[in-house]
């Protein structure tokens, strides 16, 4: 019944290669590094999302065929200012990346490029277009949109030839120059902004443009371009406009309440002074005040140290041990007939008690220690 069962396509895997076992421990110290990594192609392609103040950073990571012999691919997106990637913000070039050998941990330099991150955030890097791909796509293989991210632009997959592709100019032209973000009419006395938003997140509206000139209603067709070759005439009709006006008017408004509030600053000047003045005098009496309680708090514990029960018992054991020593020395001294019988019986009495005194005294305190150790942290 055996042939029941069996089927000629049933074979057994090919055992994986050494190169293939150590890209796989390679992948799985990558997952392990962070929960959110997404596969995008397997064994080839992974993206990792991460946000550190606000910003949200998406790191792609490429293994080459022969990875880990070659070195990963590691790039983030969007573009960004940070010591550790390029110029153009997109490649990850640090040290830890350009040395990779096959003893490195690909889950580790990932890891520590996210401790940098956070160490040191990234900012935007400014004009970042779309993403610099690096890798056209393989023949037949489109690129990859993660679900997760729609927002983001589609990474394709990655291809044993890595020339970057030249762009073939095409017969029409769709590109455009970008538009300045502050434009200036030739000998007009201020410059007119083309952005409501302006430095610092200053917002300033910008009048309503009408759509038709009433006053050019009058003149023919043959006038108006007579008119157009007359840069004076031009240049009045523009400043005669009432937009222009408001736009000068609230310029010169903005310029007073600016030279107001410099005013208003240098006024406080003084002020701040004193007080910056007295924040470091409040500051160098808080490093005296710091100094003595430190000071003090060493003298408090050496204290709480030599009065703590297992110093005082200590002290009890080396008086007792006294004590027996000169009642001993006092006891030969009798012997010897160096003492009288009557200065004998006071000083050795007196030595003795105070040693049995002592000795009850440290067997009392040894009880009280083990007792107390068995309820509380040890002394």
């Amino acid at each position: 019944m055996s042939w029941l069962f069996s089927s000629k396509g049933n074979r057994p895997l090919a055992p994986l290669t050494s190169l293939q076992q150590q890209k796989q421990r390679q992948i799985e110290s990558l997952k392990a590094c962070h929960s959110s990594i997404a596969e995008i192609q397997k064994d080839v392609e992974y993206r990792l999302p991460i946000t550190i103040k606000n910003l949200t950073i998406n790191i792609n990571i490429l293994l080459p065929p022969q990875f880990p012999q070659e070195k990963p691919l590691i790039s983030v997106y969007p573009p960004i200012r940070h010591h550790l990637v390029d110029k153009q913000g997109v490649n990850v070039t640090c040290p830890i990346v350009n040395n990779f050998t096959m003893h490195s941990d690909l889950g580790k330099i990932v890891q520590s490029l996210l401790d940098e991150f956070w160490k040191n955030p990234p900012t935007v890097a400014p004009n970042s277009g779309s993403f610099p791909y690096m890798y056209g796509s393989p023949s037949g293989i489109p690129a990859y949109t993660h679900s997760a991210f729609p927002f983001l632009p589609s990474y394709p997959t990655q291809e044993s030839n890595r020339s970057v592709p030249e762009p073939v100019p095409g017969i029409y032209s769709t590109s455009k120059a970008a538009a300045p973000s502050c434009g200036l009419i030739t000998e007009l006395p201020i410059p007119v902004p083309t952005s409501e938003v302006g430095i610092n997140g200053f917002t300033y509206k910008m009048p309503e443009l009408p759509d038709t000139f009433p006053e050019l209603a009058e003149f023919s067709v043959s006038q108006l371009s007579e008119m157009v070759e007359q840069d004076d005439f031009l240049l009045e009709q523009f400043i005669n406009l009432p937009q222009l006006k408001q736009i000068i008017t609230d310029k010169e408004d903005l310029v007073k309440n600016i030279e107001e509030l410099a005013r208003k600053n240098l006024q406080l000047e003084p002020i701040l002074e004193a007080k910056r003045q007295m924040l470091l005098e409040k500051y160098e009496l808080l490093t005296q005040m710091k100094g003595s309680f430190e000071k003090k708090l060493q003298r408090q514990h050496e204290l709480s140290e030599s009065c703590s029960l297992s110093a005082l018992q200590a002290r009890l054991k080396v008086a007792a041990h006294e004590a027996e020593e000169e009642s001993d020395s006092i006891a030969e001294n009798f012997l010897e007939g160096k003492t009288e019988i009557d200065d004998f019986l006071n000083i050795f009495m007196e030595k003795r008690t105070s040693c049995h005194s002592r000795r009850a005294k440290e067997e009392k305190l040894q009880q009280a220690i083990s007792l107390h150790s068995q309820y509380h942290a040890p002394l």
